[in-house]
């Protein structure tokens, strides 16, 4: 896998991907009002940020044809 991610990217990536996470996770369990579908949407879309940041490829950057790693 070719690096795609990375300078502002993926520090966006790896700070908000958990936050998002975290906020989802107290979604689901009652303890920050949003329901189960929104809960269960932003715990998905955090765990594939944090993950994108961590291995710096991001699929959908591949597809579109956009590199944001300077190397």
């Amino acid at each position: 896998m070719e690096q795609n991610v990375g300078g502002v990217d993926r520090t966006a990536r790896l700070i908000g991907g958990p936050l998002a996470a975290v906020v989802g996770a107290l979604a689901l369990v009652g303890t920050v009002p949003g329901g189960t579908a929104l809960g269960a949407g932003l715990l998905a879309a955090g765990l594939i940020l944090f993950g994108t940041g961590v291995t710096q490829f991001c699929l959908l950057h591949r597809l579109l044809g956009i590199n944001t790693c300077p190397r």
